[in-house]
């Protein structure tokens, strides 16, 4: 028996995979990997797939320094810079989403987190969109409190988006303005306050295969069911700028390992599966089930009309509402 066939079949008897258990998967025949990930996404998914969209809030200006970002204020990207948008806007743009049969619609913006005042405006936009669509609302608003997260659940919001990047040990070549203690405490937070979580991280930032793990086993630890696993876009200005892209069987290996140490979680692709030549699909043969369509934040994304299609192609059950 194979190590694939050794550890997809624990994952399938309701066992967890290792960390070190998870290297040696790593390490293995990439097709036998992705078609056992596959096996273990169709056990415990069945052929589900989730899509949802995002709004760029607020652009620019951020604090942080994280390394990677077009919007930090530490870096020289050129990147678009506007303040808050209002209800209006970020209205319009969810009930187009909601015509397009798209599940879930998050508010994205740049800076360390939201002040009360913006949370204030944007728990307004939530409840609007409540009132006039049947998204379901997640917003991504920095490192907020159990509390801020407590007004946002009661104006409508379902979902927090908080990636945690990369893993605990990676973290301080990513980012210093803030720690990776700060991420788990938001999550924490936001699950305090009834709320579900999405968080993930970015592959392509010069870590480790170790850190990849790493960071899929403290996802497991934190009881998260949707990962986004972007993929760098190194974008000119930033200190990552002329990071090498990673391959698309660099993207399988990764999506179908983090299948095997989170074989019930919808595994999202997100920022950077632009840059496939087959924009995600033998990634989604390959253990993920979920994506992020439309634009992202500072790049252009895949329209959801190509993503459908593709996913009818592949046998997949968008999930509606």
């Amino acid at each position: 028996m194979t190590k694939v066939e050794l550890f997809g079949n624990k994952v399938l008897e309701g066992g967890e995979i290792s960390a070190d258990e998870g290297m040696l998967l790593y390490e293995q025949p990439l097709q036998e990997l992705c078609a056992k990930a596959d096996e273990i996404r169709r056990f415990f998914c069945s052929n589900q797939f989730d899509i949802c969209a995002i709004i760029n809030g607020k652009s620019g200006r951020c604090s942080e320094n994280c390394r990677f970002c077009a919007q930090s204020a530490h870096n020289h990207t050129g990147a678009a810079e506007y303040a808050l948008l209002g209800a209006e806007e970020i209205v319009e743009q969810a009930k187009i989403h909601d015509q397009q049969g798209i599940l879930r619609y998050s508010i994205v913006t740049s800076g360390k987190r939201l002040s009360d005042d913006e949370i204030d405006l944007m728990c307004e936009a939530v409840r609007q969109i409540g009132k006039e669509t049947r998204l379901s609302m997640c917003i991504s608003f920095g490192l907020l409190n159990e509390e801020q997260y407590q007004r946002l659940k009661e104006s409508g919001v379902t979902r927090v988006h908080n990636n945690l990047e990369t893993s605990r040990r990676n973290f301080p070549n990513i980012c210093t303005t803030h720690s990776f203690d700060d991420k788990v405490n938001a999550i924490r937070a936001a699950q305090a306050a009834g709320l579900t979580v999405c968080s993930g991280g970015i592959m392509g930032l010069g870590e480790t295969v170790e850190d990849r793990i790493d960071m899929a086993i403290t996802l497991r630890e934190l009881g998260i069911k949707s990962v986004p696993i972007n993929m760098l876009n190194p974008i000119s200005g930033t200190p990552f700028g002329e990071n090498k892209k990673l391959t698309t069987e660099e993207m399988r290996r990764i999506v179908a390992v983090y299948r095997f140490l989170l074989p019930d979680a919808f595994i999202r692709l997100a920022g950077g599966r632009g840059l496939l030549p087959d924009k995600g699909k033998s990634c989604f043969e390959s253990g993920a089930n979920a994506a992020i369509s439309g634009d992202m934040l500072t790049t252009g994304g895949i329209t959801v009309d190509t993503d459908k299609k593709l996913l009818q192609e592949l046998g997949y059950e968008i999930i509606l509402r």
